[in-house]
């Protein structure tokens, strides 16, 4: 067992392709969160084939708005993770529910998880992978 409580830092390649890995999903997911306020016809109609009511739209916005800055903001992307995690899942299930393909729900929370790791020192230390 390792006797230095403090993580080592991550190199330059780590922490950048960590940000990078990060920012994809965290765009995807703003993009995401602001068409759920556009009340667009197209929204409707996808709120419909997934058996949500239109209503919902905004609350959910709020949601995943909140779950992604959460994520964004290094000291709480651990908590924003976490309920990223549970939002794409219910996403997953959704999607599983009607009979759509729900891969990229999926893929989003891997590459999500995966920037975080590399580029939290703490996260690393909680969960290593290899020594």
């Amino acid at each position: 067992m390792d006797s230095n409580p403090t993580p080592a830092t991550p190199s330059k390649g780590m922490l950048w392709t960590g940000r990078i890995m990060s920012t994809l999903p965290v765009l995807m997911l703003l993009f995401s969160a602001a068409m759920k306020f556009s009340g667009s016809p197209d929204l409707a109609k996808g709120f419909e084939h997934l058996g949500w009511k239109i209503q919902l739209a905004p609350s959910l916005g709020v949601l995943e708005l909140v779950c992604t800055v959460l994520y964004a903001v290094p000291r709480t992307s651990v908590l924003g993770a976490i309920l990223l995690t549970a939002y794409l899942g219910g996403a997953t299930a959704t999607h599983v529910r009607v009979g759509d393909p729900f891969v990229s729900t999926i893929i989003v929370g891997v590459v999500l998880w995966g920037g975080l790791f590399l580029r939290n020192p703490r996260l690393r230390a909680l969960l290593p992978l290899a020594r």
